[in-house]
């Protein structure tokens, strides 16, 4: 009856904190939630098993948590997509583990039991692989190899899909064998399922993989009479297709090209490699960060877009420095969030909360387009695609129909970027050759903190502290 008190308590605190992870300001406290109710599940585990099983479980709970404190203390914000990725991959081969485990116990599994573990190993099996592949591109280790853009890939992929499926029906009729070879088979499925998608294409593929992780979890629920795995399965899947159609649509991208079509930015796995890359500017227009200074003193209302690049440079607390003196001088700061910007979903939100900017400031695409016009300075901190023009006036565009930030129709624009190269699309960014625009060029932490040295060297921040601000 404890056990069964402990479980359901913890299946209501996990099901509290994955509803309070859909909102910024609730993350935090709803990441404790759900870290107490997976806690509460191992305590109500052990008092299921009895002593006996203690000693085993007690020692995955420490290798697991070590590794992950490490992690979490040492990953960089650049590298938290290939993190993620990890994660999930872990989730997969967690429940193909269960799974396997599973079918050695002496007791026979019923019909429910047997479906459950193909399930497992089969989902399982795939996020694990594709998983580890889309961490090794998210890294650069892996790039796209060019006989995976063929389309004999697809027959490739159907023959080991209906190879996976022959398998399962052998298990049911009772080969050991065929479960050994599912597996293989099933890891084999999810790199070829992963390895063409070019790197524009990832945060979908991160979010879709993160769906397999929880559906596989779902279905080791079922194997072992989990409550809480079945609960938490079935709501990491339906949030994680949920995720996956809402990047999908930031991308104008259909679910089936992003796995079967052509992929996005998929011939370079670095920005700039592209074919389109090597279109020639024409028209660009650069200044240094003193005259963008001299800009944002006489401004009203600033808008900063923060992109990869920022995350690169770990320039968010000089960005959050910045703001903060533009605010002492009574100028209005917001940040333009879009849905795809950086490597994963949500990228951008976890690089600014790290250095304490407000939530109320972090504004999403479609609020904040309508504001752009009547915007003073736009400052672009390594973002291209997400604020590439060409999205909404060239039909031959890969971007065309995808939905911007509308940066363009702002009254003065700064990109801050190292070079003219391109994003993943591979193709040139309008923006940058547009008359209100100009190219800030260098690494983002260093423009940032020579805006600060100018900004302070102008008297800005010091009328407001010392005397209040006349604005």
């Amino acid at each position: 009856m404890v056990e069964l008190s402990i479980e359901l308590g913890s299946v209501l605190l996990l099901a509290f904190g994955l509803k309070g992870l859909a909102k910024i300001r609730t993350a935090r406290t709803a990441n404790g939630l759900a870290a107490l109710a997976i806690c509460l599940a191992v305590v109500g585990l052990l008092l299921q098993q009895g002593l006996g099983g203690w000693p085993w479980m007690l020692l995955g709970l420490g290798i697991g948590g070590g590794l992950g404190a490490v992690l979490a203390l040492r990953v960089a914000m650049t590298s938290m997509p290939e993190t993620v990725a990890l994660f999930n991959g872990c989730g997969g081969m967690s429940s193909l583990l269960v799974a396997i485990g599973a079918v050695q116990l002496p007791t026979p599994l019923n019909l429910v039991g047997q479906v459950s573990v193909l399930v497992s190993v089969l989902v399982g099996a795939i996020t694990f692989s594709g998983s580890l592949v889309a961490m090794g591109k998210l890294q650069e280790w892996l790039g796209t190899p060019g006989w995976t853009l063929r389309p004999q890939r697809h027959a490739v992929n159907i023959l080991l899909a209906v190879a996976c499926l022959v398998c399962c029906v052998l298990v049911l009729k009772g080969m050991a064998v065929a479960l050994i070879l599912l597996t293989v088979l099933s890891l084999l499925l999810g790199v070829g399922l992963t390895l063409p998608v070019g790197g524009a294409d990832m945060p979908v593929v991160i979010s879709l993989l993160n769906s397999y992780s929880g559906v596989a979890a779902a279905a080791a629920g079922f194997v072992v009479g989990s409550e809480l795995l079945i609960v938490a399965g079935a709501m990491v899947g339906a949030a994680g297709l949920i995720l996956t159609q809402v990047m999908c649509t930031a991308m104008n991208r259909s679910l089936t090209s992003v796995l079967f079509g052509g992929a996005l930015g998929a011939g370079s796995s670095e920005p700039g490699d592209g074919a389109g890359g090597r279109e020639e500017y024409t028209n660009v227009t650069s200044c240094s960060p003193e005259e963008c200074a001299l800009t944002l003193e006489a401004a009203e209302r600033v808008i900063f877009v923060p992109g990869y690049g920022l995350a690169v440079a770990q320039a968010q607390h000089s960005l959050k420095e910045l703001a903060r003196l533009l605010e002492q001088h009574g100028i209005e700061v917001r940040y333009a969030i879009h849905p795809v910007a950086g490597r994963m979903p949500g990228h951008m939100n976890v690089l600014l909360a790290e250095a304490d900017v407000p939530y109320d400031q972090l504004v999403e695409m479609d609020d904040i387009n309508p504001d752009f016009p009547r915007t003073d300075v736009v400052i672009v901190l390594g973002a291209n695609d997400v604020v590439n023009p060409r999205a909404k006036s060239d039909p031959a565009s890969p971007l065309y129909g995808m939905p911007v930030l509308e940066v363009d129709q702002a009254r003065t624009v700064f990109v801050v970027k190292r070079s003219l190269g391109s994003g993943y699309a591979g193709i040139r960014n309008d923006l940058f050759e547009l008359p209100q625009t100009s190219m800030v060029f260098g690494d983002a932490k260093q423009v940032l903190q020579s805006l600060l040295q100018e900004l302070r060297s102008l008297g800005v921040g010091k009328v407001a502290v010392g005397a209040g601000n006349t604005r």
